[in-house]
C-alpha cells in the first residue's frame, strides 16, 4: 500500500513546530532549552506557532515578557512523551518497512510517529547536526526557521518514502 508522506499540511507542520517549542521552553537551558522572547527579532517564523500554542493554552507570556509552559502546556508534554516511549517500545527492534505496515493498518499517522521518535530521542535538538548527518546541501542554523522549513518535513518524508519503495 502506498502512502504520500511528502506533503504535510499546515496544521500538522503547526502542531509539529510547536512540539518543539514546548520542548525547548521546557528543558533547562543546560539541557538545550531556550528561553523565548516576546517579539523577539529571531522568532519571526515561529510568532504564528507561539500564538497557536497560546491560544491552546500551552504558553503564557510572564512578567518579564517571557513565554513560559501553563499547566495544560506540561500536561500537553507529558502526553506527547507517553505516546512517544509507547511506539518507541513497541517499534523500536521492528523493521522499519514492518513498522510502517502496522501502523498504516492502525490507520496511525506515520509521520506523526516518525517527527515523535526523532523530537522524543532528541534527534532534532541540535538543527545543524542534524542537517549535517543527513546531507542538506545548505544549513540553516537558525533552529526557529529550521522547524518551520519545507526541507525539515521534506527530508523526513523522503526518509519514509524510500523505506516504503524498497
Amino acid at each position: 500500500m502506498k502512502h504520500a508522506y511528502g506533503h504535510i499540511t499546515d496544521t500538522q507542520r503547526t502542531t509539529y513546530a510547536g512540539m518543539y517549542i514546548l520542548k525547548k521552553l521546557d528543558l533547562k537551558p543546560k539541557d538545550g532549552g531556550e528561553v523565548i522572547r516576546v517579539m523577539a527579532p529571531e522568532n519571526g517564523s515561529i510568532e504564528p506557532i507561539l500564538d497557536y500554542l497560546q491560544l491552546r493554552g500551552y504558553v503564557e507570556v510572564d512578567r518579564k515578557n517571557r513565554y513560559q509552559l501553563t499547566q495544560s502546556g506540561k500536561e500537553y508534554i507529558g502526553m506527547l512523551i507517553d505516546e512517544a516511549e509507547r511506539i518507541i517500545d513497541e517499534f523500536d527492534d521492528e523493521d522499519v518497512e514492518d513498522m510502517l505496515e502496522e501502523l498504516a493498518a492502525r490507520n496511525m499517522d506515520v509521520f506523526r510517529v516518525r517527527f515523535l521518535w526523532g523530537w522524543y530521542q532528541g534527534e532534532f535538538d541540535d538543527v545543524v547536526l542534524f542537517q549535517q548527518r543527513r546531507g542538506f546541501p545548505e544549513i540553516e542554523h537558525s533552529w526557529q526557521e529550521f522547524i518551520t522549513d519545507d526541507a525539515f518535513y521534506q527530508n523526513l518524508a523522503l526518509e519514509l518514502q524510500t523505506q516504503q519503495n524498497d
